[in-house]
């Protein structure tokens, strides 16, 4: 026979214990409490802090470092097409110089028509250098230039060349002065380029396009 002593009770544990006894009971989890305002806050700032974060890293790579640009013209055909996206690098000429072959963005020349901020073309002359037109060709130097990236019949320039250190501007000759480059579209029949605003400052150079990256089945380098 079991005594009445072998059976715990409330008076021999305390409130505590039968308390105690009751959460160890198998099956049994009790509810975490709710989190408190000042956990949803600080989470919240976490969050805002790493949206802010984000957004200054990207402002900083977009001021300093890489930039997309989207081609509004087909002057640079058929390297690049109408609307395709492009990657430039704007450390580029911190570290090294203007080379021809280039594709380069660079600033709206002075007196150029339409409202596109920013050009893209070829650099094909160098400073120093005089480029000269004939029969429908690319001279420098007085040397042709071969040009594998042209498919389109090259044209001859038909109007003066300003800005160039000639001694008189001719329609087919430009030496290109000290701290500038001549920059040619590969769509020669359509493209606004150095032939008509002349050579432009390497200051006004945004940096080097060397990926293209829309659409992305041409996604390569250029």
């Amino acid at each position: 026979m079991t005594e009445l002593g072998d059976v715990p009770t409330a008076s021999d544990e305390g409130d505590d214990g039968l308390w105690d006894h009751e959460l160890e009971t198998p099956g049994h989890t009790p509810e975490p409490p709710p989190p408190g305002l000042n956990h949803r806050l600080r989470t919240l700032l976490e969050w805002v802090a790493v949206a802010v974060g984000a957004l200054a890293v990207a402002l900083l790579i977009k001021a300093f470092l890489l930039q997309a640009f989207y081609i509004p013209t087909a002057s640079m055909e058929p390297t690049l097409q109408e609307d395709d996206r492009v990657l430039v690098n704007k450390l580029s000429y911190r570290f090294g110089d203007v080379e021809r072959g280039d594709i380069v963005v660079f600033a709206r020349p002075e007196g150029a028509p339409g409202d596109i901020d920013d050009f893209i073309k070829r650099v094909i002359a160098l400073p120093g250098e005089t480029i000269s037109f004939s029969d429908g060709e690319v001279f420098i130097d007085g040397r042709l230039l071969e040009e594998d990236y042209v498919d389109s019949a090259p044209t001859n320039n038909d109007s003066r060349i300003p800005g160039c250190d000639n001694e008189e501007a001719v329609a087919d000759s430009c030496r290109v002065p000290d701290d500038t480059v001549f920059v040619l579209g590969d769509n020669r029949r359509s493209s606004w380029d150095s032939r008509r605003f002349g050579p432009i400052e390497e200051g006004s150079i945004v940096g080097r396009a060397f990926l293209k990256v829309w659409p992305l089945g041409d996604l390569g380098f250029l």
